[in-house]
């Protein structure tokens, strides 16, 4: 979105730059001289016959009669007016784009909105991406912050949502609290700490049952800071899988 009203500003800075250059020479060219059939004697009758003819609207009330302002029209048609309408071509697309993406962000928000009853995966990190292929993927709901992360899920047919888990209005929206399980699987250890908190105080706040609420920590010292905020259901796999092997060499072993 940034990008496109960037690109917006920059092609309008561009058509103006050019019916201002081009308007220039027309004055310069056309003032008291034989070079177009009526002499242009004003900036805003060169503005005029400029964008006239960028447009393609070309009214015929003033003409080129000499031939280097035939020329310099000739030029001005085949360089300005490609960039005049490709530009214009550009904004309307961009608006276009711009008024899509509303559309389906209020889809999205209304979707939402209607989540019940869903296994809420919250990031998009080994565990989950796991659990995505073992659960069903209509039971699902995934928060990512990566928009190409859920362009791709979506691609594969996944509920999968672009959102900030770390602002309790954007969980807030995903009904939490209704969800069956909730897995919350970040990389960065302190935003996995903070959307935790988030969680377990939204589920408190609605009085229900923060049992269904799992984190992930890759980190023993991540799983001591949410022990410290109360979270109960913590997994940490690789405490997990070096408990698994050492069950295995203690059984060998007797």
């Amino acid at each position: 979105m940034i990008i496109m009203r960037l690109r917006t500003i920059a092609l309008l800075f561009l058509i103006a730059l050019l019916v201002l250059l081009g308007s220039l020479g027309v004055y310069i060219i056309g003032h008291n001289t034989d070079n177009f059939n009526v002499n242009i004697n004003s900036f805003i009758t060169a503005l005029y016959f400029t964008i006239t003819t960028l447009s393609t609207v070309g009214y015929g009330d003033i003409v080129p009669v000499s031939n280097i302002a035939r020329l310099y029209v000739i030029f001005l048609i085949l360089v300005g007016m490609g960039v005049f309408l490709g530009a214009l071509s550009i904004i309307a697309n961009d608006v276009i784009n711009r008024d899509i993406e509303k559309i389906t962000g209020r889809i999205s928000m209304i979707e939402k909105r209607f989540i019940n009853k869903h296994i809420l995966l919250i990031g998009y990190d080994k565990v989950n991406e796991t659990l995505i292929n073992i659960f069903n993927r209509r039971e699902l709901a995934i928060i990512t912050s990566d928009k190409s992360e859920a362009d791709i899920l979506q691609s594969y047919n996944y509920n999968a949502y672009v959102a900030d888990p770390t602002l309790e209005r954007d969980l807030e929206m995903f009904n939490i609290e209704k969800a069956k399980l909730i897995i919350i699987d970040l990389r960065d250890h302190s935003k996995t700490l903070y959307t935790a908190l988030i969680a377990k105080k939204i589920l408190e706040s609605k009085k229900k049952e923060i049992d269904k609420l799992y984190v992930v920590a890759y980190s023993k010292s991540l799983e001591d800071n949410l022990k410290a905020i109360g979270i109960k259901n913590i997994i940490n796999p690789a405490d997990m899988a070096a408990r698994f092997i050492l069950n295995i060499y203690k059984g060998r072993d007797h």
